[in-house]
């Protein structure tokens, strides 16, 4: 019996060792932390058990019988963050780069099955050079087995994908479905086809890291929702997303404890909105001091500026935000924009996660380059998102709430459940400048009749009353008391039951 524990100590200790010691510093010589480093760091101290320790790859071919590893290239199990169950795997740069083969493909696609079984999240730390060359298309059908896992768990389980080494050819499609991916800047990179084989197609000359790196995809391409300086910010990011989310779509997210009065003010929140409407302010300023203790965990911070979206808590419960940005491009909703608000509410829809609005939109941006980029398709996904939405929604207007992007916007007619307005805030068509010039075109000529008339449209139009006497708004509240009436509206749809008609699925306009 002694003999045998003895040799169970050895194996795991050579397991855990992954390449090797000179593979294992010339990981830690690129910044990069080890697969088992990362899921030490990422779960609770003494929190994983790991499956499949001593597993080994099948093949012969190409001499591959000399180079197997216990492990096989990925470190799998389950633990906890916080004290709520995750599943997780990490892949081991130091045994053949990583690659995947059957064998490490199915460790993965294990704990996703259980995963998905259990009801828990999967986090996967992707450092992978792609697939095994040597196991040909028993390669290509593992990547084949993960990505319908991914498939089946969305809407089902919160999928979490960190890219932290390379991340190329079909290895990208399984993070591309999953609901988050974050980066490490200068450690990381995404893409289908590397920059030589761009070079050689279409003599393109690019680096891995402007074709694929991490401002990259967060700032152009969109792929990815944040980018850390190092694996250690990158996991403490990780951990802080994960208590935001709900383990699973039949439960609640997580109700954590809250130091901040829901019944407080804000006074400083009456002069957000500037006298002149043609002047910014910062929307963020106005997130900050709803949410409990100023927390904000954004997605997406990068890309499409001119709206902003994340996760505050409100009474110690997740909540999911949308802001139009009016420091960028005064707010105005348009393709990228458009894009990333309607997917995350979306997610929010999935998860049972409240949806807060806040709207300062003078509509949707002109111009042949958004119309021929198919503004009117990619518009009609947000509010494809918000109308499908059972969720609880409340929307505050600040400012601006114009034509098409009004009702975008979670507006009353896509059923949002309490929509407030502040006084400063102005819904109508368009603005006061150029309804004066469609209605009154044959006074273009005369200032003073122009000016008249746009002075007759402002005051009758440019508040939010009109709307208010029609039911569309249910109260004009003071910007003060933002926090406290917002916090008052989610408590009393705690109870709330909605349900679309049965369908097999919605065709969103993709």
């Amino acid at each position: 019996m002694k003999d045998i524990l003895v040799e169970l100590e050895e194996r795991r200790a050579q397991a855990r060792v992954g390449g090797g010691a000179r593979r294992v510093e010339g990981q830690h010589g690129k910044g990069k932390l080890t697969a088992r480093e990362r899921i030490e760091l990422l779960l609770d101290e003494g929190s994983f058990e790991e499956y499949d320790m001593f597993v080994r790859h099948r093949c012969h071919d190409f001499g591959m019988q000399a180079h197997t590893y216990p492990g096989d290239g990925v470190v799998t199990g389950w633990g906890t963050i916080n004290g709520r169950m995750v599943y997780v795997f990490s892949q081991d740069f130091t045994v053949l780069g990583g690659s995947v083969s059957e064998t490490h493909a199915a460790k993965i696609c294990k704990v996703m099955d259980m995963a998905m079984q259990n009801g828990a999240p999967v986090i996967g730390m992707n450092d992978s050079g792609g697939a095994r060359i040597q196991e040909g298309v028993d390669s290509l059908a593992a990547y084949g087995e993960v990505f319908q896992r991914n498939i089946e768990g969305s809407g089902v389980i919160p999928q979490i994908s960190m890219i932290m080494g390379p991340c190329a050819g079909g290895a990208v499609y399984s993070p591309a479905m999953t609901d988050f991916i974050f980066m490490v800047k200068d450690s990381s990179y995404m893409f289908v086809t590397g920059p030589d084989v761009v070079k050689t197609v279409t003599n393109e000359h690019v680096t891995a890291e402007e074709l694929g790196g991490a401002s990259t995809h967060t700032r152009k391409s969109s792929v990815a929702d944040a980018a850390f300086e190092n694996d250690l910010e990158a996991i403490a990011e990780v951990r802080r997303l994960v208590d935001f989310l709900p383990l699973n779509n039949r439960e609640k997210p997580p109700v954590r404890p809250f130091f901040d009065d829901p019944e407080r003010v804000e006074p400083s929140l009456d002069t957000l909105v500037p006298d002149n409407p043609n002047l910014p302010y910062d929307m963020k300023e106005l997130i900050l001091k709803v949410a409990d203790e100023g927390d904000f965990f954004e997605i997406q911070g990068d890309y499409a500026r001119n709206i902003v979206t994340g996760f505050i808590r409100l009474e110690g419960q997740t909540v999911g935000v949308v802001a139009n940005q009016p420091m960028v491009l005064a707010g105005v909703l348009d393709i990228d924009s458009s894009r990333k608000a309607a997917r995350f509410v979306r997610f929010c829809d999935c998860f049972e996660i409240p949806l807060l609005t806040f709207v300062d939109v003078p509509g949707f941006l002109p111009g042949t380059g958004q119309e021929y980029g198919g503004v009117i398709k990619h518009g009609a996904k947000l509010l494809f998102a918000y109308g499908e939405a059972t969720v609880p929604k409340v929307t505050v207007i600040t400012r601006k709430a114009y034509g098409g992007a009004y009702v975008v916007m979670a507006a009353k007619h896509l059923r949002a459940d309490v929509n407030y307005a502040w006084p400063t805030s102005e819904i109508a068509v368009m603005g006061a400048k150029g309804a004066v010039e469609i209605l009154h075109r044959g006074d273009l000529g005369d200032p003073e009749k122009i000016e008249a008339h746009t002075q007759e449209y402002d005051d009758r139009f440019a508040n939010p009353f009109v709307a208010a006497e029609r039911g569309f708004i249910d109260e004009v509240i003071q910007p003060r008391s933002t926090r406290r009436r917002v916090a008052r509206a989610f408590a009393a749809l705690r109870t709330k039951r909605r349900s679309m008609p049965w369908k097999k699925h919605d065709n969103i306009p993709l």
